[in-house]
């Protein structure tokens, strides 16, 4: 959400639960809906989840879902990079996860190659108190 903020968006937050999306971003001529998603750093690329999956929950498992026709862009912090990326869901593909290109690729591909500093829009930096916090949670600890 800072990042975006930070990048000229007003930002608006859902009421209630269940929705497609996480956020709501406005650029002054329109609004768009944005799912959060946190990226990976795997092999000189940030993967990250296109589709979900409910198996948190009890009921039975349902298949995984992709967001097409629900939201018009993935929201993608990557905690390897302190990177934030939006991307457009028409720049991904109907599979589960995507990637984005922090490093070459080895072949020198470069079609149909998304590469991460395309869709940066600003870096975050997890405040130290935050990831103490989480840390102690993980662990249980209190």
């Amino acid at each position: 959400m800072a990042a975006l903020w930070d990048a000229g968006y007003a930002v608006s937050v859902p009421f209630g639960e269940n929705t497609r999306y996480d956020l709501v971003i406005d650029d002054g001529q329109r609004l768009a809906r944005v799912q959060c998603k946190t990226g990976r750093l795997r092999k000189g690329a940030i993967i990250f989840k296109t589709a979900s999956t409910y198996a948190h929950h009890r009921a039975p498992p349902q298949p995984s879902r992709h967001y097409r026709g629900q939201i018009e862009f993935f929201g993608v912090y990557c905690p390897e990079t302190r990177g934030v990326y939006v991307i457009p869901i028409g720049d991904v593909g109907p599979s589960w996860q995507a990637m984005l290109r922090v490093e070459p690729p080895r072949n020198s591909q470069r079609k149909h190659v998304r590469f991460a500093a395309n869709y940066q829009i600003g870096t975050f930096e997890v405040p130290q108190v935050m990831v103490t916090r989480a840390l102690r949670a993980s662990s249980g600890a209190r």
